[in-house]
């Protein structure tokens, strides 16, 4: 089967096309010299021709001559020294009927002039082209003057053959320009055209067109965000869904990293020269896996940057910490509930039952109005349900979790603006960092405010060793937990913001930190 050959590249198409654009241009270019030149020649040849002739017809000493009985005895020789010294091809000298009296051949001396001689007769000089005895040939003729009389003519020329000699000589040197030109020219097409072929790759017009549309599907098909970022660090190109995860408008195509107003620790990964992998970052309202990989080739030409919605993954992963916890505390309450009920039934054994039933009730008395006290203040379910397994959490790592006496939120009352998810988020995370900082304090104790007035307001506060001044509590990756962490309390000043609320830290009585939420509440309007 024979093979079909493959079309020529884009580069080796231009490059052809570039050739023979560059051929044409100097062979049209070399044509329009030569004819130019030609012109040129033959004018020069007419001035030369009308000055040789005037020179002739204003001597004195061819007057003189023409007064004389034989006139070419004195006028040939004449001419002819005049001819040579010229340069032209002929001078004629003749009488008023056109009889030569002066030829370069001698046997034409006598013989009627071949040409126009009215206008000389009328008192002009004029050029003109025409065939004579010596060919065709570029002339003058001029009227003799004798005391305002005319008394002769004088034809001087030039033959077009000796013009066309003149210029084939110059032709030469057209040529080797010419081909100079041509020459570079086509150095200078093979090099433009061999560094296109390096940046396509060797690739023809439809390849090209094809990985063109193929690229255009795959970048808005792609949900994943995709930037690319040139050597300065500008954005070169963007996806759909990079514009989406970043909350960048259409004009940031073209504009630098720095100028984007993007958190400090993203914008820092972004202009990093490093690559960076599976890195969590938060934006304005989401969170995102960051990786950067450099564009390989020995300069730095840029950056691929791949980004991952990690918003619902975190949410889920906070959601999951928080279960796991409740399973945790619930473990070890069904253990230490499973001690204390073989206390209560070897108290009985022993005959003890006053004692076993005073132990059992107080037990229960601690737990209900713990439950009593969170229910009764917190009727929202879902923060209910958080406040009393961390508790729980708390109170399995030596703290003591309460909940103030002027805490209130009725069930119903949140609107549908506030998703149960972010309350989770922002309380829960403020929980953790408490409970954390109160751990291994003396009296550990974490105290939590939750109240819905005309704004939703959390407060928490532990009586831990406080923060240091001058930390931001809230940047990603600041935690005293180790690497890897420190991501709660960003993702509470994510949520607060994204609701349009504030947080803020600040000295707590007891000497710890206390944190401060308010969000506003939106409430429906009946209609």
């Amino acid at each position: 089967m024979p093979r079909v050959p493959k079309p020529r590249s884009l580069a080796g198409q231009l490059f052809a096309m570039q050739v023979v654009l560059v051929a044409f241009v100097v062979a049209g270019c070399t044509v329009f010299a030569y004819l130019t030149a030609h012109r040129q020649a033959e004018d020069a040849a007419g001035r030369q021709a009308a000055a040789t002739a005037r020179a002739v017809a204003e001597s004195p000493s061819v007057r003189e001559a023409i007064r004389r009985p034989d006139p070419s005895a004195t006028l040939q020789p004449y001419a002819e020294k005049v001819r040579r010294a010229t340069d032209v091809d002929f001078v004629t000298i003749m009488n008023r009927q056109g009889i030569r009296w002066t030829h370069p051949n001698p046997a034409n001396i006598g013989a009627r002039y071949l040409g126009h001689i009215r206008p000389a007769l009328e008192g002009r000089t004029f050029p003109e082209t025409y065939t004579g005895t010596l060919g065709t040939s570029v002339r003058v003729v001029t009227p003799i003057r004798d005391d305002g009389r005319i008394v002769g003519l004088v034809s001087a020329g030039i033959t077009i053959e000796e013009i066309t000699e003149q210029v084939r000589k110059q032709l030469t040197g057209f040529i080797g320009v010419a081909a100079g030109a041509l020459a570079l020219g086509g150095l200078g097409t093979y090099v433009v055209n061999a560094r296109l072929r390096r940046h396509t790759h060797g690739m023809n017009a439809a390849e090209l067109s094809h990985m063109h549309v193929y690229h255009e599907a795959a970048l808005h098909a792609v949900r994943e965000g995709l930037l690319m970022l040139d050597g300065q660090r500008r954005i070169a190109l963007m996806n759909d869904g990079a514009r989406e995860l970043l909350g960048l408008g259409e004009d940031a195509v073209g504009r630098s990293i720095a100028e984007l107003g993007l958190p400090a620790p993203l914008t820092g990964a972004l202009l990093a020269a490093e690559p960076r992998v599976d890195e969590v970052h938060l934006t304005g309202h989401r969170v995102v896996v960051l990786n950067t990989s450099p564009v390989s080739g020995g300069e730095r030409r840029g950056t691929v940057v791949t980004l991952r919605d990690h918003t619902e993954l975190q949410a889920l992963t906070g959601e999951l910490n928080h279960e796991r916890g409740f399973t945790q505390a619930l473990r070890s309450q069904a253990h230490e509930a499973a001690n204390r009920l073989h206390t209560v039934v070897s108290l009985i054994e022993l005959g003890r039952a006053e004692e076993a039933v005073e132990f059992a009730t107080a037990e229960l008395e601690l737990a209900q109005a713990l439950t009593d006290q969170v229910v009764t203040s917190v009727g929202e379910p879902v923060l209910a349900a958080l406040l009393l397994g961390k508790a729980a959490q708390a109170n399995e790592r030596g703290v003591e979790l309460v909940v103030s006496a002027d805490s209130r939120i009725d069930d119903g009352l949140l609107p549908a603006s506030l998703p149960p998810r972010d309350l989770v988020t922002v309380l829960g995370n403020l929980i953790d960092n408490a409970v954390d900082a109160a751990t291994g304090t003396p009296g550990g104790r974490v105290t939590v405010t939750a109240r819905a007035d005309d704004e939703l307001l959390f407060r928490v506060s532990d009586n831990g060793p406080g923060i240091p001044p001058d930390t931001d509590v809230f940047r990603r990756g600041l935690s005293g937990k180790g690497p890897g962490r420190g991501l709660g309390l960003a993702l509470v000043q994510q949520a607060v913001h994204r609701h349009g609320g504030s947080v803020e830290v600040t000295g707590a009585p007891d000497g710890g930190a206390e944190f401060t939420v308010r969000l506003p509440l939106q409430r429906e309007v009946p209609a």
